[in-house]
């Protein structure tokens, strides 16, 4: 009596463990009804019945897609466009619906600048196909007024003086070469070539016929018909003399 108990007791404690368990299962016919129930919703999702009823089934909740982008207000055929049907969520969206997403937006996407290729690659990576920034509306130009132009000032008329004509430069005895060129040791034709042997002593102007030799600063220095620039010790030692007249610088 105590084993029909026992085994009794066990039996129904079993039954009791596997209740909630059957209990939680949702049946075909139940999970159809709650897709229904949300048809719409699930459709635009791009869940269908089928794949509902086995996530339903198995105890868990249907993968819902991203939607589909909105189609933009600036259409200008103004139809309306039935999203395309995108994948269960953490599968890679194929080349052909991702070109189906971009002609159900096609006015929105051409608007944007967004081509097919571009949105097709940021579609299969994940990502959003970005649409070129606008460009920059180009800055009004600066009212231009014309200024009127002033007046040149009329040119100052005034009598100009004639330049005074260049005076001829005064006559120097000292580099005016002898008339006859003198052919003795150490004479010269000019001032110059004397001081140049004479350094710091005295040059005279030798008169070659008179064998008298004169100062600077007197009329006869470097003005006699024949004579040379000498140095006065070259000129004493060929016995020539200073002129009486004149006084030694």
């Amino acid at each position: 009596m105590r084993t029909i108990l026992a085994i009794s007791s066990a039996i129904i404690g079993a039954s009791l463990l596997s209740f909630p368990v059957a209990a939680q299962q949702k049946t075909v016919k139940a999970c159809q009804a709650e897709w229904r129930a949300n048809k719409d919703a699930n459709q635009a999702k791009g869940l269908t019945e089928k794949a509902y009823v086995t996530q339903c089934r198995a105890g868990g909740s249907a993968t819902t897609a991203a939607p589909a982008p909105a189609p933009s207000s600036k259409s200008s055929s103004k139809k309306k466009t039935t999203p395309a049907a995108a994948p269960a969520a953490g599968a890679q969206k194929t080349a052909k619906a991702c070109r189906d997403e971009w002609r159900a937006n096609k006015d929105a996407n051409q608007a944007k600048g967004v081509t097919v290729k571009a949105y097709v690659a940021q579609c299969r990576s994940g990502g959003t196909a970005a649409a070129p920034a606008p460009a920059p509306a180009p800055a009004p130009a600066p009212a231009q007024t014309k200024m009127a132009p002033a007046p040149a000032p009329a040119p100052a008329q005034t009598k100009m003086a004639p330049a005074p004509a260049p005076s001829a430069p005064p006559a120097t005895t000292a580099a005016r070469p002898a008339a006859t060129a003198p052919t003795g040791a150490n004479q010269y034709t000019t001032e110059g070539q004397a001081k140049f042997r004479c350094g710091t002593g005295t040059v005279v102007w030798a008169n070659l016929d008179s064998k008298i030799y004169h100062f600077t600063g007197y009329k006869d220095y470097g003005n006699t018909k024949t004579g040379a620039y000498m140095c006065e010790q070259d000129a004493t030692s060929q016995g020539m003399r200073a002129s009486k007249n004149e006084k030694h610088p």
